[in-house]
């Protein structure tokens, strides 16, 4: 889930540790299938092959044989034009249909002509110009009309735990949420408009009190380098940065926590995650276990989360693994840049974490803005790394195909390789953000940071801070099956819309940035503001 320029070293390398990562999650899958070292041995194997039926009728996996490694191993390799990589490895048979499948070894071929068009949402053909390939099953996607009645759902019946004895807090909690709930239209504040909001009127409302009321209680217990200690740069920075600047907070921070309405967790899942097959963890579970350890720690040592039942607990985590390093302890509220509601993200309880990918603490915000409507002559574009199944199909379909639609594999990581990818973003009426090996990634805000119309291809993504903004009216949402109908949906986009869209990103773009002093509806402020929603609308008193 990496952007702009997105070249691996080493490509032989980069293969095996897809090979390897995708095997890992394919065993997880289908443990109850694994009976034997040769079915792992199989299965492994999957990663380079496809399924195909044969002559008898019998379906056969073809995988390439180990005579035949090195030949794909050293094929096409990324340039330093905008050729990209043809994509020679998928996981679109592992992630979209092996469990239902009758498996055996054969011989080498490609997969990449996937027919994803298919009007059955839950069926998918794989082919090629010479062999019939077998329908694989794609599990429906989650719409956003789903995702907004789900959100609905949670907070009518909310499954949080009823604190033990009501405080002056919980009072206060109750009192916000019939404020916000009563909420009349206002024109008071004029840097908001309407459009880009679920309801502004309640939004705004709801912003205005967390203000007056909230405050918030930091944890001091954990060490360093796991807890207390934000990691500011790259692709998982936005847990750092909201860290940061949470800690050095004095508006909303107290250090008396019987004033707390909210108690902060502060680690880093980048950490955490940093600290696997090092001296005190040589397991996933290890480090489920120092999490869950951790909060039996602070549980035992103050009353707050056995009141609750940690319901008035949040952690803010980006790391892929997050959403899995958290489940022992998910009954509070997760802020998690993977937010897939088809994989343990609880939409009105859990809130989405942007992605932002930060290269300089100090100028955060350097290169904002793009080109106006009318020089942004791109139709479409994406360049990134061939990270999961997703990818691959996108550039089989679209890449040098169309003048206007720029789709490419990896760029340069080099200073013209960035500007490059940076002008293309500038340039284009739309960009393409992709999934990677899980369902966020940082092209959406960087979308909106160039003030280029997002198109989101991630299946059961839940977009950052869709409790409050109404999505579909700046970001195009197309389900992972319709990638071949990609330009013509586009197209069909009304000139007038497109630009009601564009001027929509720029409403929006405030909400999307860091600064190191934090300035009013700014992402900390937004992501602090999501957290403080979702629990004034959950909380129940006796």
């Amino acid at each position: 889930n990496t952007l702009e320029a997105n070249t691996g070293s080493d490509s032989s390398s980069e293969v095996n540790r897809y090979l390897d990562g995708s095997f890992s999650k394919f065993k997880d899958q289908n443990s109850h299938e694994r009976k034997s070292k040769p079915r792992i041995t199989q299965g492994k194997s999957l990663m380079s092959g496809y399924i195909a039926n044969t002559d008898d009728g019998s379906t056969k996996v073809m995988v390439e044989i180990a005579k035949n490694r090195e030949k794909m191993i050293n094929g096409p390799k990324p340039t330093t034009d905008y050729g990209g990589v043809v994509p020679f490895i998928s996981a679109i048979v592992a992630a979209k249909g092996l469990q239902s499948s009758n498996l055996s070894s054969g011989t080498s071929s490609s997969f990449l002509g996937a027919n994803l068009s298919s009007p059955r949402n839950a069926e998918t053909s794989i082919g090629t110009q010479h062999t019939n390939f077998k329908p694989l099953q794609i599990e429906p996607a989650i719409s956003v009309s789903q995702m907004n009645s789900l959100l609905l759902q949670s907070i009518d019946s909310s499954r949080s735990l009823r604190p033990r004895r009501s405080s002056a807090r919980d009072r206060e909690l109750l009192s916000a949420r019939q404020e916000i709930g009563n909420a009349r239209v206002s024109r008071k504040v004029p840097v908001l408009h309407a459009s880009v909001y679920q309801n502004i009127s309640k939004f705004e409302r709801s912003y205005e009190m967390m203000e007056q009321i909230l405050k918030v209680y930091i944890y001091k217990e954990g060490v360093k380098p796991i807890f207390h200690q934000p990691k500011m740069r790259g692709i998982y920075a936005s847990e750092g940065w909201f860290m940061k600047l949470m800690e050095g907070n004095k508006k909303f921070v107290v250090k008396d926590p019987r004033r707390a309405h909210l108690f902060y967790l502060p680690f880093s899942s980048n950490m955490l995650r940093s600290a696997l097959n090092g001296q005190d963890f040589q397991h996933f579970k290890d480090l489920q276990k120092y999490l869950k350890d951790y909060v039996e720690l602070i549980a035992g040592k103050y009353s707050f989360w056995n009141r609750t039942g940690g319901a008035d607990h949040f952690l803010v985590a980006c790391h892929d693994w997050a959403i899995k390093l958290t489940k022992n302890i998910r009954s509070c509220i997760r802020a998690l840049c993977n937010s897939n509601a088809a994989k343990g993200f609880e939409i009105g309880k859990d809130t989405t974490l942007p992605v932002t990918y930060i290269r300089s603490m100090e100028a955060p915000l350097e290169n904002l803005g793009g080109k106006p409507p009318s020089e942004r002559n791109i139709l479409a574009f994406f360049a990134g790394g061939m990270h999961g199944y997703l990818r691959p199909i996108l550039l089989q379909y679209w890449q040098n195909k169309e003048s206007d639609m720029k789709i490419f594999g990896p760029m340069p990581r080099d200073v013209e390789g960035k500007r490059k990818y940076r002008e293309h973003m500038k340039s284009s009426k739309y960009c393409i953000c992709a999934k990677g090996y899980e369902v966020h990634t940082p092209r959406v805000v960087e979308s909106i940071y160039y003030e280029c119309v997002p198109v989101i291809i991630s299946d059961n993504y839940v977009p950052p801070f869709f409790e409050v903004l109404n999505w579909e009216a700046f970001a195009i949402l197309v389900q992972e099956k319709d990638i071949p109908s990609l330009r013509n949906i586009l197209l069909s986009i009304p000139e007038e819309k497109y630009l009601e869209m564009h001027a929509r990103v720029k409403l929006v773009q405030r909400h999307f940035l860091w600064h190191k002093r934090p300035v009013k509806y700014d992402l900390f402020h937004m992501i602090l503001h999501s957290v403080w929603y979702n629990r004034v609308f959950h909380i129940k008193t006796r």
